[in-house]
């Protein structure tokens, strides 16, 4: 045991997420946006087939999940009347380990009243310009932002209707675009593939890219879109081909969002994935009323790894998975 590495790991990027969490926080508080905490810990969790959960275990064999995000009790938070809110919360997601994905990661999660998704995907431009500028040090994105419709996007890069192409089609053009993948997938787990693995790399390295206007099965909690039907008022922000951040113009009608729920949790049993227990304080929160707005979360080490120019998410995070 004396020859384990018990050493943190990202000395050199410490400093620096000191400061851009205090920058964070400044640019929150000279707007009059409250800070918030939620518990870690829930009795529920989110349904949506893209996240795994981890559960958590008492001795007398109580259980609970641990956060995907802090969106639920954010939005009882809101539904209760507190306001503009945002918070800087730890989340954990199983299956995802790599050099840009570690299974607990920082997470800045914010919600504002009155704002489309477009509005939002204006502040959410000013924030990352803003922190990127107050340290000579660090990297900023150049040029002007490319904002794209999810549609047009599959449409002018692969030929493809994202709203009504097939698996098949979607395996053709991922077969066309040199994508090797096996397994059998449906066709929203092939759009996120050919997103991530096709699309997103074609981005400019240097630029912002804004994608809106995601599938309404893509977005569970995303109001349904009132000039692109078929779509759900949803945003991705990317750095180069790295995703930083998921925004929603957030939907408000409580029998959409258990109808989608519905819908998730049996697309889950039908992959065989674990259906786990569903929040019945957000849906009771929901049905109760959630004021109009939008909410974006944005991924603090992904972020800090872009503003310091690297490409491993373990060079930000003193402690990666492996060595917690």
């Amino acid at each position: 045991m004396t020859d384990l590495n018990w050493r943190p790991g990202a000395a050199a990027a410490r400093a620096h997420r000191a400061r851009l969490n205090a920058e964070l926080r400044a640019f929150f508080a000279a707007l009059g946006v409250l800070e918030v905490e939620t518990p870690l810990l829930s009795a529920g969790a989110p349904q949506d087939p893209a996240l795994e959960s981890w559960r958590a275990w008492a001795p007398d064999g109580a259980s609970g999940y641990l956060q995907t995000s802090p969106e639920y009790p954010m939005k009882r938070l809101l539904a209760d009347g507190a306001g503009d809110i945002y918070q800087l919360a730890r989340v954990f997601r199983g299956g995802e380990q790599g050099r840009r994905h570690n299974p607990e990661f920082m997470l800045l999660e914010w919600y504002r009243l009155g704002y489309d998704h477009h509005r939002l995907m204006d502040e959410l431009i000013e924030l990352v310009h803003t922190l990127a500028a107050t340290d000579a040090r660090w990297h900023r994105p150049d040029g002007d932002v490319l904002r794209l419709s999810y549609r047009d996007l599959f449409h002018d890069e692969l030929g493809l209707d994202a709203l009504a192409c097939t698996s098949e089609q979607c395996s053709a053009a991922a077969s066309d675009a040199g994508l090797d993948l096996t397994g059998r997938l449906d066709r929203d787990a092939w759009l996120d593939a050919l997103m991530s693995l096709v699309l997103a790399p074609r981005f400019p390295s240097d630029r912002l890219t804004l994608v809106f206007d995601y599938p309404e099965s893509q977005a569970v909690l995303a109001r349904p879109s009132e000039s692109s039907p078929g779509c759900a008022s949803r945003f991705e922000l990317y750095w180069g081909d790295l995703e930083l951040a998921n925004g929603f113009h957030e939907l408000t009608d409580p029998e959409i969002f258990l109808a989608r729920r519905n819908r998730d949790r049996a697309r889950r049993a039908s992959e065989g994935q674990e259906c786990p227990e569903v929040d019945p304080f957000f849906a009771a929160a929901m049905l109760s009323g959630l004021p109009d707005c939008a909410g974006v979360a944005l991924g603090v080490d992904r972020l800090l790894m872009r503003l310091l120019g690297t490409q491993d998410i373990a060079t930000v995070i003193d402690f990666p998975w492996g060595r917690a």
